[in-house]
């Protein structure tokens, strides 16, 4: 199945927590990073979803915000660091590109953004998204 989500990072599920509804998995990624996504327990049962299982992960480029400077007191849990490989802009947004250990990310920010971040290809990012924003696909 083709998808119109850039970013698909594959890994291996750490743990599974369920809840009443939706479960947190926890998902190391190919290139070493740990992170968090929250989906539904129907879901977690339909895919078969368990420790060690492999999955791809999915997030939408429009999930995905940028920070250049220290990330402190945030609830955010899933931060990813990463060097910008390109920054393409239009007339009120912007796709970057961000280089990640075993991937790819692209966040589409706003133009405005990019711009007062001084993003350009080299600069080191850490790339944020909440844990209700990933997608997991069985693989």
């Amino acid at each position: 199945m083709s998808l119109s989500i850039r970013n698909q990072i594959s890994g291996t599920v750490l743990s599974v927590t369920p809840g009443e509804v939706m479960a947190t998995v926890k998902v190391r990624l190919d290139g070493g990073q740990q992170i968090t996504a929250a989906i539904t327990l129907e879901a977690v049962k339909e895919l078969g979803i368990e420790e060690g299982s492999t999955v791809r992960t999915l997030i939408k480029s429009t999930e995905v915000a940028l920070a250049t400077g220290a990330v402190d007191g945030l609830s955010i849990r899933n931060r990813i660091p990463g060097t910008v490989t390109d920054v393409t802009t239009g007339g009120a947004m912007a796709g970057v590109k961000v280089a990640v250990a075993g991937g790819e990310l692209t966040a589409a920010i706003t133009r405005d953004a990019a711009e007062d971040l001084g993003l350009a290809a080299g600069a080191e990012v850490t790339a944020l998204v909440k844990s209700t924003e990933i997608a997991l696909a069985a693989v």
